[in-house]
């Protein structure tokens, strides 16, 4: 009794099997055409993704590298105008980033915005610097350092003062007290001397041998000593 009702509930199993097999095959036959029209079309749109990469972003890239190449050396000379807006020759930083886009990668945004910064236009600097999102610390860092300093020049001390902390916390070195030092500037700009007296004694407990360290004892003591406000 009990090996017939395995074979039974077998049977049933492999006719439940066979229907579903069956019904594929119908579905299949049904919608042959739209399956394979959509496999194809797949394809195409694979092929000619690839080919883009291939034939047109992977030059554009390589032509945009090429073309940074007298802006970066203009940018180490600290020829700021020139690496931002070209000789008539070479292109600029400002050139690049209009006609290559992010092909020339993320590091364009970064050299244009601290180029206008040093050229005092800050509005600018801080469009380019907000469009960098590169992976490397140090450089983000220095791009929040340089887009707090845009901010600072706008006189716009808290957003200057959110960089800085974010820079400090991005590059955890020696580059880090440089950027506490500022936000404790920016604090003191903003009236409020006992944040700036606590990143003041961060530098002094973690960075003690960084530049800002040597001498930040005098404006630790000038805020603890200066005179009660009423």
């Amino acid at each position: 009794m009990a090996n017939t009702t395995l074979k039974d509930q077998e049977r049933q199993q492999q006719e439940i099997v066979a229907e579903k097999v069956s019904s594929v095959e119908k579905f299949f036959n049904e919608n042959k055409k739209i399956i394979w029209g959509a496999l194809g079309a797949a394809v195409l749109v694979g092929v000619a993704v690839l080919c883009y990469h291939k034939f047109y972003v992977q030059p554009k890239r390589a032509e945009a590298q090429e073309q940074m190449f007298p802006a970066e050396a203009s940018f180490r000379a600290q020829n700021y105008d020139i690496a931002l807006n070209g000789d008539g020759n070479a292109l600029g930083f400002a050139q690049i980033a209009e006609e290559y886009g992010s092909k020339a990668g993320s590091a364009v945004y970064f050299y244009a915005g601290v180029c206008e910064l040093q050229l005092g236009n800050y509005e600018q600097a801080v469009a380019y610097l907000s469009k960098y999102n590169g992976k490397d610390a140090i450089l983000k860092a220095k791009a929040l350092g340089a887009k707090g300093d845009a901010y600072e020049g706008l006189e716009k001390f808290n957003d200057a003062l959110a960089c800085y902390e974010k820079a400090a916390a991005a590059a955890d070195n020696m580059f880090a007290a440089s950027y506490l030092f500022k936000a404790g500037v920016v604090c003191e700009e903003l009236g409020e001397p006992q944040k700036a007296l606590a990143f003041y004694k961060k530098i002094k407990d973690q960075y003690p041998q960084s530049m800002e360290g040597y001498d930040i004892d005098k404006y630790i003591s000038r805020i603890e000593n200066a005179p009660a406000t009423k």
